[in-house]
């Protein structure tokens, strides 16, 4: 028994781990993929200046989805963290 609780220590430590890992990742890779909407944006603003508000609506409502997303991947990434 002392191998068996010693094992599930060890994979308590770990989950802990992965849980801080996604999280962390989560918030990364929304940011990543924000700064791709507004670099998109940007450019498709710059070749067409009149359709602006059209480009922007799009990428207010994008980044909120991804935004969404983000919180909860890193609320079960925390979850993990601390159960």
């Amino acid at each position: 028994m002392s191998l068996m609780n010693t094992l599930l220590e060890v994979s308590g430590s770990w989950s802990h781990f992965g849980g801080a890992v996604g999280a962390g990742l989560a918030a990364i890779g929304a940011g990543i993929g924000i700064g791709q909407i507004g670099k998109g944006a940007t450019e498709g603003i710059a070749r067409q200046p009149e359709a602006a508000n059209d480009i922007r609506g799009a990428m207010i409502l994008s980044a909120a989805l991804i935004e969404g997303v983000a919180l909860f991947a890193v609320i079960a990434g925390l979850l993990a963290v601390l159960k």
